[in-house]
Formats: structure tokens, sequence, C-alpha cells
């Protein structure tokens, strides 16, 4: 049953009767959809084609196809819209960089999208080759682009697209912190989200629109204080955070929409495996009324669009040879959900810790380090694929080995504890290491007891010592906020891929059995 959300004004207004020049427009929406144009199964990850046949999976461009021509069919008038991050997360992207969201992106009809993070993944050259294959407007209100003349011209702060006689404005956001989450490169700055989303507000209202819709891919916590920041935002889609909000699932963040003043906030999770749903009626001034709505579950329910399968099954041929190949037998499943990585010790942390420490070992490497938000998915028991472990891991990293003082590795711990709360990527999943920390303190003091393991002892760790560190090129290199690793000594980026290191680790313990053992605790 879909809830009506309404601010006191709204309510004062229905009171009255509906205006004549009351304008209904609803907004379909999707976020952090990672390049899952075939279905996923309940981790997130590949979903085979007998279980698919089953019913046993969500998602998929095909069904989203059928979902959307669906929703369009009973709306007075709509919009289609993705809040960031269609690129990465499966060999789709590794293959074929943005070319195939580009392709999908304009069969299904997107009239706009904002820049994620992961959008600059392989730096601006690949977003810029995706945004000069799109039709559509791609926004990012929060950047300097003056340094980067491949996007200065071809992105844009907001659109104001007109349906059903309206005119609606609508504007973009990417993370602040894009350089230390992706590759922008040096050229490109990154400005604060809620003076940017004010000044663009201020610009459309000053022409006339006073229906705005904020894409913003900075996840519902910033989402919320960007709400109560600004005025004239009606309605925020979300991503990023990767959020659910529904009034009916018990996985919930929070109600749809999140009512923060007079503004609607809504978020459809990730991976296709929702369309965000949200019917918003506007007064004669642009006020909301109401704002209803619930994400539509994509589950087997849904039907596959046939040609648009067929032509997903076609460019998935170059990938299937190696999406195929069983490298391992899993005993249990392994657990890689990102809530669980990015809080707290998880199977999967530790499994890919422990690859990468196991592999270098030999070299005097002592600590292992992965960042949570470089999981990306779970692995279901029995045979474990290549596809499986490079959809848990697509971001083709190499392991970086180097050498930095206890003191830098408490350091690097702090860092990778102070955005809990907002679920952020650089929470650490260790190995040859355990540590106990508390939630309660402030950021950058939340470290209370380290202990390396050392001649086959936990030993407390030496601030002043020196110790040899494995981890992924992309944290070594500052990402997550890691900057402390920037100036290692004996550093050496270019070890092999961390999805290779981790699919030999489980050959050689198959059938493997994940596990934890308490070496990430909360402090008593």
């Amino acid at each position: 049953m879909k809830m009506r959300v309404l601010s006191t004004v709204a309510a004062l207004a229905l009171t009255g009767g509906a205006a004549q020049a009351d304008f209904t427009l609803t907004i379909l929406h999707t976020n952090d959809f990672h390049a899952r144009f075939e279905p996923i199964s309940k981790y997130d990850s590949g979903c085979s084609a007998e279980d698919n046949e089953a019913g046993k999976c969500f998602g998929g461009t095909a069904r989203l196809v059928t979902a959307l021509a669906e929703a369009r069919a009973t709306a007075e008038n709509s919009i289609l819209v993705d809040a960031g991050d269609q690129f990465q997360g499966t060999l789709f992207y590794n293959q074929y960089k943005g070319k195939v969201a580009a392709e999908m992106m304009e069969k299904l009809g997107y009239d706009a999208m904002a820049v994620g993070n992961h959008e600059f993944d392989n730096g601006p050259e690949v977003l810029q080759a995706f945004v000069d294959e799109v039709d559509i407007p791609i926004l990012m209100a929060n950047a300097d682009l003056s340094g980067a003349p491949e996007l200065q011209d071809i992105i844009e702060k907001s659109v104001v697209i007109e349906t059903g006689g309206e005119k609606v404005g609508v504007i973009g956001l990417t993370p602040m912190d894009n350089d230390e989450l992706s590759s922008p490169g040096p050229n490109i700055v990154f400005t604060d989200p809620v003076q940017a989303v004010q000044a663009e507000v201020d610009r459309l209202t000053a022409d006339g629109v006073t229906k705005i819709v904020l894409l913003s891919h900075s996840g519902y916590t910033l989402d919320k204080q960007i709400a109560a920041g600004t005025t004239g935002v009606d309605v925020i889609v979300g991503g990023h955070s990767h959020t659910l909000l529904s009034n009916t699932s018990d996985r919930a963040a929070g109600p749809y929409p999140t009512m923060v003043g007079d503004t609607a906030i809504v978020a459809a999770y990730a991976y296709g495996k929702y369309l965000g749903d949200l019917t918003v009626t506007f007064d004669d001034a642009g006020k909301v009324i109401s704002a209803e709505g619930e994400p539509i579950l994509l589950d087997a329910s849904v039907a596959e669009d046939a040609d648009i399968k067929a032509r997903i099954a076609e460019l998935a041929q170059p990938l299937e040879e190696l999406r195929q190949q069983v490298v391992a037998e899993a005993a249990e499943p392994i657990g890689g959900e990102r809530a669980d990585c990015r809080t707290r010790e998880c199977p999967m942390g530790n499994l890919v810790a422990d690859a990468m420490l196991d592999r270098v070992m030999d070299q005097g490497i002592q600590i292992a380090i992965q960042n949570g938000g470089g999981l990306r998915a779970s692995i279901d028991d029995g045979p474990v694929t290549m596809g499986e472990v490079l959809t848990v891991l697509p971001f083709q990293n190499t392991l970086s080995t180097f050498f930095v003082s206890g003191q830098t590795i408490i350091d690097a711990l702090e860092n990778g504890l102070s955005q809990v709360e907002e679920g952020a990527g650089r929470f650490p999943q260790v190995s040859g290491m355990r540590f106990a920390w508390d939630p309660a303190g402030e950021p950058g003091n939340r470290v209370r007891t380290v202990e390396v393991m050392e001649d086959g002892q936990w030993t407390q760790i030496d601030r002043a010592k020196t110790y040899g560190m494995v981890s992924n090129n992309y944290v070594r290199n500052g990402g997550d906020g890691y900057s402390v690793f920037k100036t290692a000594d004996n550093v050496y980026d270019f070890g092999p891929d961390l999805a290779d290191v981790t699919a030999e680790y489980l050959a050689t313990r198959s059938p493997y059995r994940p596990y934890t053992d308490g070496r990430i605790t909360v402090a008593q």
C-alpha cells in the first residue's frame, strides 16, 4: 500500500480542494546500476540462466524495460532519471567501458543522469566518450570543469525538461571527495554540494522554473543535510550509499519518500533490483502538495523484454569463456554484504585480505588492508566462477606492497574507521593484524588496541617500527582517504590483479569455508 506524505503546508492546501492548475509528475528513477545488465542473485552477483528460469533472480535491463513500460502507461506525466554510477561492477564494464550503458540508457529513454564517482574510474576520457554517445543530459553542478576542456562543454549543471506543458528543472550532484573515491585527475575541482545546489536553484527559479528535482550522488545522510540546508528543492533522487527507502520493506533505511521540510527524498537501493516510482503533485506555485510511491521490486513477476534480453546475450558472448571458468568450490556462502563489510569484520573481507597477504608474505610483508568498499558482492555456495570473483572485485586493482611505520598504520586505521556512520567504503578489512575500536569515539580517535602477528604470536604494534604492508593500488595511492600511504617506502604498485590473486587463493583451499575470527572487535 502506498503511503501519502504531506507537509503541513501541503495538508492545508488539500483541505481547500485541488487547484485547477495542479500538476502531477511521476519520477521514475534508478541509481548505482553498476553494469548489472543481466539479472542478479539475492547476493547482488551473477545469476545463472537456470536460476533465472526458476524465478530466483532480480533486475536486469530486460526486466527494467518491462517495468518502465508499465509504469509509464499509468502515469499522467513522467520522467526517467538516474542518480549516477552506471559504470563499473561486472565484466560488461571491463570489456566495453561505458558503451553498453550508453546503448541501454538510450533505449530506456532516460531524461537525465547525474555523474557518480565511478564514472571517473578510468579517467575523464572514458566519461567523455560515454557522454558523446548519449543524447541525454549528464549533470554535475558541484564541479569546476574549467581545467578539463574535454568535459567542460558536454556536462551541464542542470537541465530544464518540459513535460505535460510544464517545466521541470533537474540538477546533478557528484561526490565532493571524488579525488579520493575515483580517478578524476588533477584538473577538476569538486565543490560544496549545498552551495552548488542553492546557486543552481536560484538560477532556475529566476528563469521561472519552480519545480526542481535534484539527482544527488551524495548518499542518504548528506541528502538529508542538503535538503535541510537549501530552499527550493522539491525532490532529491539519491544514490551513492545504495540506500533502500521503502514503506513496506523491513530492510529500508527510511520511508519512501523521506520528508525533510518540504523536500521529498527517494532512493532505490542499487544494481537495478528496484525501479523507483514517485508521484508528486505540485500546486500552481510549484509547491509540493503530495508525494507518494514505493520502489518496484524487479523480481520474477516482471517479464523480461525478449529483444533486450537477446541483445544483452549477444554482448555477453565475448565474456562467457572467462566468466564460466570454475576456480574453486565454496562450502558455504561467502558474505560480502555492503552493510557488513563497511562496518565490521566480514567473511569476504577476511578472504581477500588473507589472499593478499598470503601472496606476498615471503617478501617481508606482515599486514594486509583491503577497503570494504572494494568488495562489491557476496558469493553463494557451490562452484565459484571467475565471473563471480570479478563481480566481487571488479576494479582491476593490483597488489601494492610498501613499508610504513606502526604510527602510520594506526593513522590509516583511524582513517578507515572515521566515516562508519556514513557507510563509507574506507572501512579496513585486515589480515596479519587485529584491532579493537570504539564506535562512540570521535573520528580520528577510535582505535583502542592494535596487534600484529609476529613469530606466531600477537604482539602490540610498535609505533616506531617499520612494517611491510600489502593493499590494493587504489588504497596505496590515497584512495578512500588513505593519504598516509602515499609517502610509503619501497613501494611497488604493479603486482598481480587482486581478482586473480583471490581466485588462486580460493583454488588452493577448495572447498573454501568462509569465517570470521574476531580480528576486528568493538572495544569494551
